[in-house]
């Protein structure tokens, strides 16, 4: 399948291209710049240049493929209104160019990105199989500049890991080698309308992982107030106190997707994470 993958050169992107490669497609990444194109073309994928912000572009790109998957997203948390309004943007102009073709079109589910995501599940009454794909807040592997590293950096900072009341509340997770796998397989073989967990662990608590970095850290753990939270955490003060286990059993059951590869905490315990 020629498959048109948008962050193809990202965190999460760059395995995807790597799965799909693996599996026999025939890749063309979005790529914003000359190191994104030289990456493509490493990786033995072609490239369409672009942005998110260039609607024409990705409707081409969409047009000339048999699929695709949506990973792109600005993660611009000063303004991420501006960033879910541009995510709805590119997912409406690709969709428009796969209507009533029965491609796939993969998305990547946001926080309080309901409208880009309800604009991806019209297309399924409009000849598109569109799924989406809600990945974990933690996803983790070689190379995570997500929140996990951040928690890192402000154990270092504060000189404790902390977390908040009693640390009971849950985080799932997924390792970026298996989130990758999910994507390809919801690619070939989703039903449309779907929407997929990809949760590999389902709920950690949050003191095994301020467990685990205090460890490694040689740093005290610590119980903190929800009011001391924001302080001590910043702006993912209210992330850390969230309780949001999700399960994949549908999913799993659904695509055949298992996840292989090291949990969150068998992840941590390897210590890359702790070497920069």
């Amino acid at each position: 399948m020629r498959v048109f993958v948008t962050g193809a050169t990202g965190y999460i992107g760059s395995v995807v291209v790597r799965e799909l490669i693996d599996a026999g497609h025939k890749v063309t990444g979005l790529a914003r710049s000359d190191n994104g194109a030289a990456a493509l073309k490493e990786a033995g994928a072609e490239m369409h240049r672009g942005t998110l912000d260039d609607l024409d572009a990705l409707h081409n790109a969409a047009a000339a493929a048999e699929g695709v998957i949506h990973l792109a997203f600005k993660h611009d948390f000063s303004d991420f209104a501006g960033a879910l309004s541009t995510d709805l943007r590119a997912v409406q102009a690709m969709g428009t160019a796969l209507e009533g073709s029965g491609k796939p079109f993969v998305i990547t589910a946001h926080a309080n990105g309901t409208a880009a995501e309800n604009a991806a599940m019209v297309l399924t009454g409009r000849g598109v199989r569109a799924a989406i794909v809600e990945l974990s807040p933690s996803l983790h592997g070689e190379g995570d500049k997500g929140f996990v590293p951040r928690l890192i950096t402000i154990a270092r900072d504060k000189g404790v890991s902390a977390y908040i009341g009693d640390g009971a509340n849950r985080w799932p997770a997924v390792h970026r080698l298996d989130a990758a796998r999910l994507f390809r397989l919801a690619l070939e073989a989703a039903p449309a309308g779907s929407r997929l967990q990809g949760a590999g662990d389902e709920g950690i608590p949050f003191r095994d992982i301020a467990g685990v970095i205090g460890r490694h850290l040689n740093l005290p753990v610590v119980s903190i107030s929800r009011q001391e939270a924001d302080a001590h955490f910043g702006f993912i003060g209210t992330i850390a106190a969230l309780d949001i286990p999700r399960s994949s059993v549908k999913t799993q059951e659904l695509l055949g997707w298992r996840p292989v590869h090291p949990g969150l905490i068998p992840d941590l315990e390897q210590g890359h994470y702790f070497n920069s």
